[in-house]
């Protein structure tokens, strides 16, 4: 299916994500439902670092998601889970540096995330909450095939 035979958007459900900007800068509105946030590169990148750049936004999407659901699970077992830090990286490596990837050649992306769990845990608790950790849905759909439509937007 090529992009004159995806389906129309369903304009009646509004998107979930809308973002504006302009080719004056790398500044970005995003407006999710109620919520407006900005997006910016850093200085060194030719931003004004007016706001996180998009990868710090990936990255806190993972971290949440993972927080959450921690925490969730923690809650519905009535775990003695007390605080979840999640500290996140991002890179890019050489294919070939990376044993457990099956690309071998080129560039990769790397995340590297540390989960720090606090409370009363046993150790059998704390490694279920790690195993956890790495369920999130945002987690599932960082390592699964993702499917991107692009299209341009219909006339207005």
């Amino acid at each position: 299916m090529n992009a004159s035979t995806l389906p129309a958007v369903d304009r009646a459900n509004p998107a979930n994500v809308v973002v504006h900007g302009n080719a004056s800068s790398f500044r970005q509105e995003i407006i999710t439902g109620k919520h407006h946030l900005h997006a910016d590169e850093p200085v060194s990148a030719g931003g004004d670092d007016a706001g996180p750049s998009p990868y710090d936004y990936l990255l806190a999407a993972l971290g949440v998601c993972t927080s959450m659901t921690v925490g969730f699970y923690a809650r519905r077992k009535q775990m003695p889970l007390e605080n979840i830090t999640v500290s996140l990286w991002h890179s890019r490596i050489h294919a070939k540096d990376c044993e457990e990837c099956e690309t071998k050649e080129g560039m990769l992306d790397r995340i590297d995330m540390e989960v720090e769990l606090t409370g009363s845990l046993t150790a059998e608790q704390h490694a279920k909450l790690m195993e956890i950790a790495g369920k999130c849905p945002v987690h599932r759909t960082l390592t699964s095939e993702i499917n991107i439509r692009l299209r341009a937007a219909a006339a207005r």
